[in-house]
């Protein structure tokens, strides 16, 4: 007897050798078969999806859980395009905040909108004796007030107030990091919206470091939330670099640095597991430290490396010869060059091919880059959306030459490189299906085209979101396609995709999700 049959759907499984199905059966979690296989048999639920169209659950290969949750609870200057109104929204933050010289936190804080960068001598103005830590909607830098600077080393660099990089991982090592309490139930917050936005697996791009992290006990607040029942999808635990040490291992195992017992990627299970290893080797684009081997237009520099290049290279062979998969975070053209040279030596000193190592944002690639992906079977993990809310600013300060090369798509794909989805959810918006409709018009919101050549067919977007994530996760022998004996994981939506106009693809609702052959989130269907 099947657990669950659903009915009446038209399943869009994935999976070429039964591309679509208008039944499917689910047994202990698993998909066990599809229309003729299941239809006459016993079940003890039958759900009618009344004409509605299925898709594996999305795998978003690229988030920040625990600063998706805590951003929906930090005061936001998002939106402000004057200062006043920026200073008005911190000091009212400031005066909600009772204890004398706390920490105050603002989100939603981006230059571009302003103009300029706000300085510590503004916020001195609206701080009352609090700590202020504004954070900039990339991640990658942060404004701060005196009281903040006055505890950094004198010679740390920042641009009246402005920290990036580095600088700014020195200002978080200041406070306290959150409990894991507080870190489980922010976990538990972004998982929902991650629910109802069609997504049942994603991969959190690092824990525990000093740039991104939250906690040096990061991965146990993750445990707690799966133990308190507030991890409702499936989620794969990247760690930062900086968390590897030197270790005294064989001679013969080859592993110069690593984390304690050995823990590697593959450690967990279905639900929770250790992913891939972080490596940062630049910046962001919004911050404008994204390492490109020519400078932005209209500026005087090219973006920053996170660390002398010869120390990012012996990272990523160390994480390599450690068994790690590796997950390179390389947005500029300069820093892809850095990390392709360091995998290419890694895989000539220990051969790996089943590593399925990962370039992380690949937001610049120039075209002599791509067969270097190409060679090495490294996949390009993408963030449509960015395109769609940014590519009008990025496309103004790549220029016109390389413009084109943004976030691409079919020259990957013509290359034979795994292309992938994901979100890097919170710095914008997380929805698979608004990405995918950007993936097929390569439009941004104002409507401007950047790089059509790169654009992809609805088949090859929803690949890019399903089985081409499973892969690059090492999920692809249980997610990623509606296949009998995979596990039950599936998004019901609306419309299908691929009959309505690219342009109402991300109008789409999403109906309801399944993890595990349960229903997990909107209106029972």
């Amino acid at each position: 007897m099947l657990c669950t049959r659903l009915t009446n759907a038209r399943f869009l499984t994935m999976d070429p050798g039964h591309p679509v199905a208008h039944d499917l059966g689910i047994w202990q979690g698993r998909i066990v078969g599809l229309d003729e296989a299941v239809t006459s048999l016993p079940a003890r639920e039958v759900i009618d999806l009344q004409g509605a169209t299925v898709l594996p659950g999305f795998i978003d290969a690229h988030v920040h859980l625990a600063w998706t949750g805590f951003k929906e609870n930090t005061p936001s200057i998002e939106g402000c395009t004057r200062i006043d109104d920026v200073l008005a929204v911190v000091e009212e933050a400031v005066l909600r905040k009772g204890t004398p010289g706390a920490w105050v936190s603002i989100a939603g804080y981006d230059q571009r909108a302003l103009g300029r960068h706000l300085t510590a001598a503004e916020l001195d103005t609206v701080s009352h004796g609090h700590k202020l830590f504004v954070l900039h909607d990339s991640g990658h830098g942060c404004v701060v007030n005196s009281a903040v600077l006055d505890l950094l080393p004198a010679d740390l660099p920042h641009d009246g107030g402005f920290l990036a990089e580095g600088a700014m991982g020195a200002a978080r090592a200041l406070r306290l990091p959150y409990s894991q309490r507080e870190l489980a139930a922010a976990i538990g917050r972004a998982a929902r919206t991650c629910l109802a936005e069609g997504v049942t697996a994603c991969a959190e791009a690092g824990i525990g470091g000093t740039l991104l992290g939250h906690s040096p006990v990061e991965l146990g607040a993750y445990q707690l939330a799966r133990e308190e029942d507030l991890l409702p999808l499936r989620v794969q635990l990247m760690v930062s670099a900086d968390r590897l040490h030197p270790v005294a291992a064989h001679e013969a195992d080859g592993i110069p640095r690593s984390l304690d017992l050995g823990l590697r990627t593959g450690f967990g299970d279905d639900r929770l597991c250790v992913g891939a290893l972080k490596i940062f080797t630049d910046g962001g684009m919004m911050a404008r430290t994204a390492a490109l081997t020519s400078p932005y237009e209209g500026l005087g520099h090219a973006g920053q490396l996170q660390d002398d290049p010869d120390v990012l290279a012996d990272t990523i062979v160390d994480g390599h010869l450690a068994g790690w998969q590796l997950a390179v975070h390389a947005i500029g053209d300069r820093a892809a060059d850095i990390a392709l040279d360091a995998l290419e030596r890694a895989q000539r000193l220990r051969p790996r091919p089943g590593a399925r190592h990962r370039i992380e944002h690949a937001g610049l690639i120039r075209p002599d880059q791509l067969p270097r992906f190409a060679r090495l079977g490294v996949s390009a993990v993408v963030q449509p959306n960015f395109l769609r809310y940014f590519g009008d600013d990025y496309a103004a300060i790549m220029g016109e030459e390389r413009a084109p090369w943004l976030y691409r798509g079919r020259a990957f794909l013509d290359q034979g490189i795994t292309l992938v989805g994901s979100s890097d959810r919170p710095v914008t918006d997380g929805s698979p299906l608004r990405a995918i409709q950007f993936m097929v018009e390569r439009a941004s919101e104002s409507g401007q085209v950047i790089g059509p050549d790169e654009a992809l067919t609805v088949d090859e977007a929803l690949r890019a979101y399903t089985v081409a994530g499973a892969f690059a996760c090492h999920w692809d022998d249980r997610l990623g396609s509606l296949t009998p004996g995979k596990l039950a994981d599936l998004v019901v939506l609306g419309d299908d995709p691929r009959r309505v106009d690219p342009s109402r693809i991300a109008d789409i609702e999403v109906v309801a999700t399944y993890v595990d052959g349960r229903w997990t989130g909107k209106a029972a269907p």
